[in-house]
């Protein structure tokens, strides 16, 4: 089994559970795990049959390019334990590499365990300011921070414990480094970055950069909105000022399908169908969940829509199809209290709308249209 691909802008993927162990039987559609992928997290459903041989990737905090095996299975029948091992799925590190230092070829030695060379963009500056300064590998030290990251405290213990002293540089070598010098009074929390929150600057950066955005703002009167919010709850109805909005926009989208349209290569073309977008704030970052047909739904059909995929976006148990795609996408940060602000499209969308908190104004400065 293969480290599966589910997501079209996925490139790897993090194991966040097992929900097998080694010798358990597997059938089509059983769960076999967790995959923290660029956008969420999604369970991985088999469409195999055997016994579960060997977990070659176990839960950690470790990315898995797309392809890597990541576990073996056992045809029904044979003996799970004398399944032999592929000899590419072995975790030996590659041998180390050298570098050549003013004429003479010095050998990098790479961590046999722990946080990897590659992943050293997860320690912050402190950090890796002193794992220079005293020679020290990652690995070597016991990590306390969360998802097992190496904290600047975390190395001054073992300093302290362990007793090494700095190690001594030639004047050329000081003269390459010259590190920026850090106040003694400073302290630093290193934070891991999620892969959804990777992921989604990435996106971002590329949507600003590559896509032309042009903004508008305007003020709308909600008096009327409010006033039947109110009417609906009296009645037992209870729906939110966002679903009116999905609602609205969704017909909008109808009487404008130049804005329902999706980016195909270098052509926008109109999406057969409204499917707006709805940003929902997770743990890991922000997802897009869709309200398919927004178009034929009423308010209260849209309300429990989005309360019920907002909910499972919370503990990352939404299905890929159902944040990925959507036609055009709406961000609410009014219940922040936030007036406004200017959102980036979500690619290969053409268009997004952002909405800020309401205020009371003076009738004359903003007179209501009924």
């Amino acid at each position: 089994m293969k480290m599966p691909s589910l997501s079209p802008t996925m490139v790897e993927g993090k194991i966040v559970k097992w929900f097998k162990k080694e010798g358990d039987p597997i059938e089509p559609g059983d769960v076999l795990c967790d995959i923290e992928t660029d956008k969420a997290v999604v369970s991985f459903e088999t469409d195999e049959e055997g016994t579960l041989a060997k977990i070659l990737v176990d839960q950690t905090n470790d990315l898995v390019k797309i392809g890597t095996l990541i576990a073996v299975l056992a045809p029904e029948g044979e003996d799970w334990k004398t399944i032999e091992i592929p000899v590419d799925a072995t975790c030996s590190p590659p041998s180390a590499p050298s570098v050549n230092v003013d004429g003479i070829a010095i050998a990098v030695t790479q961590p046999s365990s722990g946080i990897a060379t590659s992943d050293i963009r997860k320690f912050g500056p402190s950090v890796r300011l002193l794992l220079q300064e005293y020679g020290l590998s990652a690995d070597q030290i016991v990590k306390s921070g969360p998802r097992d990251v190496l904290l600047k405290g975390d190395v001054l213990n073992y300093i302290q414990s362990t007793g090494v002293k700095k190690v001594k540089k030639t004047a050329a070598a000081a003269k390459a480094a010259e590190p920026e010098a850090i106040p003694s009074t400073a302290t630093y929390s290193d934070v891991d970055v999620s892969n959804m929150r990777r992921a989604i600057a990435k996106r971002l950066l590329q949507s600003k950069s590559g896509t032309a955005h042009s903004y508008a703002t305007m003020d709308c009167c909600i008096d009327a909105l409010l006033a039947l919010r109110r009417k609906l709850k009296k009645d037992g109805i209870a729906v939110s000022l966002n679903d009116f909005v999905v609602k609205a926009v969704a017909m909008s989208l109808l009487d404008h399908p130049a804005l329902n349209k999706v980016w195909r290569g270098a052509e926008a073309v109109v999406s057969p169908s409204v499917d707006v977008s709805v940003a929902v704030a997770t743990p890991s970052g922000l997802i897009t969940p869709i309200v398919r047909d927004a178009d034929r739904l009423g308010v209260k059909e849209i309300s429990n829509t989005i309360r019920e995929l907002a909910g499972r976006a919370k503990i990352n148990k939404l299905k890929p199809e159902e944040f990925e795609g959507g036609s055009f996408s709406i961000s609410n940060l009014g219940m922040f209290g936030i007036r406004e602000f200017t959102a980036v499209i979500n690619p290969p969308q053409c268009g997004i709308l952002a909405v800020g908190s309401g205020a009371p104004v003076l009738s004359k400065l903003l007179p209501c249209i009924n």
